[in-house]
Order: structure tokens, then C-alpha cells, then sequence
């Protein structure tokens, strides 16, 4: 069985999916100055990634960024062995990587369905696949991951039959992993949002409507939040990040945990 060697005692290298935007983009800028091993980012979307790892201030460690779908099965075989190569060990690792339609079960096409689950199930499969092997490499040293889920993982709503699913999906293979990863002493943990300022927004029709029936984008997110939480605010992605970087960087036996930060949405 491996023994959890405390942080100070190493120089932890941290990955982090959906990095070039949102809370992953938010965690990044977090974990730069933590990850004295080094740094991998990972998003589809190279330009805005790239834009990210430039703003990072004078990390102490090693900076790399991977342009690729999360689903693609042949890029974590590649990144693996670069990782491996690398840096030779992997400590955190940060699913924030997915995608949020909205569209009733009568219009979702199975080509949206399908699009949906690749993302944001397929992608985390894969990401707890690569990352939980990478961790068992470590030498007595154990490691942490971290996932973004949805209070919609377990609160219905209208249109969100692809994204709740596919959230519900992932809590139940985080706890799973959670077990799993307990021997090497890898914690797997939960974190589930309600609404989040974060670009996923801007690609809903009905959020653009807003915009321009309210005049702002904040004034679009005042009034969503108003209808939807008690607390009256949705979060900022920074606020989710320090939320995981918490549950990362932590030391308890917390894992198969599942933190809820929604501002009452659910109760």
C-alpha cells in the first residue's frame, strides 16, 4: 500500500482539462503557483489554451499545454507517454473539461446526445483512465483528482436530459474511481456547481435573447440567478476553483466526497 507523502515534501506536478476557459481556466491560474513539478493544460480550443499558459505569472515549474478533444482515445495514449516523459509523475488533476446544451428530449437529436456524452463522460473517463494510472506511478506518494459535476446531476429540470445524464453518470464513475484509487492512496473527489458565470452561457440561444433584453451580460446573469437561487447570485469560476483547489491540495481522507456549491438551487 503507498503512504500519502505530504505536499511540502515534493514537487507536485498538476493537470487540469477544459483549461483554456471558465473553471478550468480559473484552477490553472491556481495551481501555477502550486505546481513547482509542472503544469499540464489541456482544451480543444489551442489558441485560447495558449493564451492561458502565456498569462500564468512566473510559475515555478514547467508549463505544457495539449490541444485535443477530451474523448479522443488516441491523444491520452500520446499525452500519457509525454506526461510520463516529462515530468515522470502526475499529483493533481482537475476534470473541468465539458459542454452544456440545452435542447427538450423530443428535439435532441442522437447526434447531440452522443456529443454530450463524449464530452463530458467519455472525456472524464478517459482523463480518470490516463490520470489514475500516471498516479499509480508515483513512488509512495499517492494523489488527487478533482471533477466538475452539476447539481442538475440530481435536480430535474426542462432541456437538460443530455447534460444532467451525462453529470449523474460521472458522480457514480467518480465514487467508483474513489474506491478504486483508495489502496494507492488517491483521493477522488466531487465538486457540483449550480449556475457558474462562465462562457458556456454565451452558446445558449436563450442566454443571447437575455443579453439583449437586458442590455448586459451581467444584467442576463442577475436576473437567471434571481429566478433560480435563494442566495439570488450565481458563482464565479474563480470561487468554484478555490473550491477544488481545496479538495486537491488538502490532506484528510476525504474522498468519494461530493461538495455542492449552488446557492440553494437544489434544496
Amino acid at each position: 500500500m503507498a503512504s500519502e507523502v505530504p505536499f511540502g515534501e515534493i514537487q507536485p506536478v498538476a493537470l487540469v482539462t477544459g483549461a483554456a476557459s471558465g473553471i478550468g481556466a480559473a484552477l490553472a491560474v491556481r495551481l501555477a503557483r502550486r505546481a513547482s513539478g509542472g503544469l499540464i493544460l489541456i482544451d480543444r480550443d489551442e489558441a485560447r489554451l495558449r493564451g492561458v499558459a502565456d498569462s500564468l505569472q512566473d510559475p515555478p515549474g514547467k508549463v505544457s499545454t495539449f490541444a485535443f478533444d477530451v474523448a479522443d482515445p488516441a491523444a491520452w495514449a500520446q499525452s500519457f507517454g509525454l506526461s510520463k516523459e516529462i515530468y515522470g509523475r502526475l499529483d493533481y488533476a482537475a476534470v473541468c473539461a465539458g459542454v452544456a446544451p440545452s435542447k427538450s428530449i423530443p428535439d435532441l437529436s442522437f447526434e447531440d446526445w452522443r456529443a454530450v456524452m463524449s464530452a463530458n463522460l467519455d472525456g472524464a473517463f478517459l482523463t480518470l483512465k490516463t490520470c489514475l494510472a500516471l498516479m499509480r506511478l508515483n513512488p509512495g506518494a499517492g494523489g488527487a483528482i478533482t471533477l466538475v459535476s452539476s447539481a442538475s446531476a440530481q435536480k430535474a429540470e426542462p432541456g437538460i436530459a443530455a447534460y444532467s445524464a451525462s453529470k449523474a453518470g460521472l458522480e457514480q464513475l467518480s465514487r467508483v474511481a474513489a474506491r478504486e484509487g483508495a489502496p494507492d492512496h488517491i483521493r477522488v473527489n466531487i465538486v457540483a456547481p449550480g449556475g457558474v458565470e462562465t462562457p458556456l452561457w454565451l452558446a445558449q440561444p436563450f442566454f443571447q435573447d437575455m443579453i439583449a433584453q437586458y442590455g448586459s451580460e451581467q444584467a442576463a446573469y442577475a436576473v437567471l440567478a434571481e429566478g433560480a437561487t435563494p442566495f439570488g447570485r450565481f458563482a464565479q469560476a474563480d470561487e468554484i476553483a478555490a473550491i477544488m483547489e481545496h479538495t486537491l491540495l488538502q490532506t484528510s481522507p476525504m474522498t468519494g466526497a461530493r461538495i455542492v456549491v449552488d446557492g440553494g438551487y437544489s434544496l
